[in-house]
């Protein structure tokens, strides 16, 4: 599995934390729209059934985001300024989490690469069910991250204080766990394979008698 194109599934949210804080008027809900304007484009545009859960979901997350940020005038706007980005995201990590054991989101890439004969293996599913647990956890930390930062923001006793917050939650830690979570997926597959040829390691009885 190629972890880039993992990297760009996620395109709509990396959209909505880059513009939602650099637009003026009705910033995090013009970011949504945008948002899912570019979930639905990438809908369109794989026309697989089913539909990539990560696009559909970012595209039902970004729409209620969008409409809430119109309908909601300059104080909702001001307050999704600050927790919008933490709470898509966070959502987004509890969805995909909810969806593993029905059907994990990571599935669906593998099977562009993978041979159909080889879906219903248990090591296929194994892979595919650790692999979407750990994005569905890393999402859910990055996105508590992000919520931090809001929430300490507003309790900073300044404005270095306030930067220093911003970089080290809203940056270093999603670079973290991204960079560490494309080294998983590219490794962990081959070494799941690896075991399944190896088998079980062998017990007392099958070494046999002494």
């Amino acid at each position: 599995m190629n972890p880039l194109s993992l990297i760009l599934g996620f395109l709509p949210l990396i959209a909505f934390a880059v513009l939602s804080g650099r637009v003026a008027d009705n910033g995090a809900a013009w970011a949504a729209t945008v948002a899912c304007a570019i979930a639905v484009v990438l809908l369109v545009v794989k026309r697989t059934w089913p539909p990539k859960l990560v696009d559909a979901f970012q595209a039902l997350v970004f729409a209620v985001i969008a409409v809430i940020g119109f309908a909601g005038g300059n104080d909702v706007d001001a307050w999704l300024f600050d927790w919008a980005n933490g709470l898509t995201t966070t959502t987004l990590g509890v969805l995909i989490l909810a969806f593993v054991p029905v059907l994990p989101f990571t599935e669906q890439y593998a099977r562009e690469s993978v041979p159909q004969e080889y879906w219903g293996e248990p090591t296929f599913e194994r892979v595919n069910r650790n692999l979407s647990l750990s994005w569905g956890v890393a999402l859910v930390v990055m996105g508590l991250s992000s919520l931090a930062v809001a929430w300490l923001r507003s309790r900073a006793d300044s404005t270095a204080d306030a930067n220093l917050l911003d970089l080290a939650l809203n940056w270093v830690v999603p670079i973290a766990v991204i960079v560490a979570m494309v080294r998983f997926t590219k490794t962990y597959p081959a070494r799941v394979r690896a075991e399944a040829r190896q088998g079980p390691p062998a017990g007392p009885e099958a070494a046999g008698p002494s």
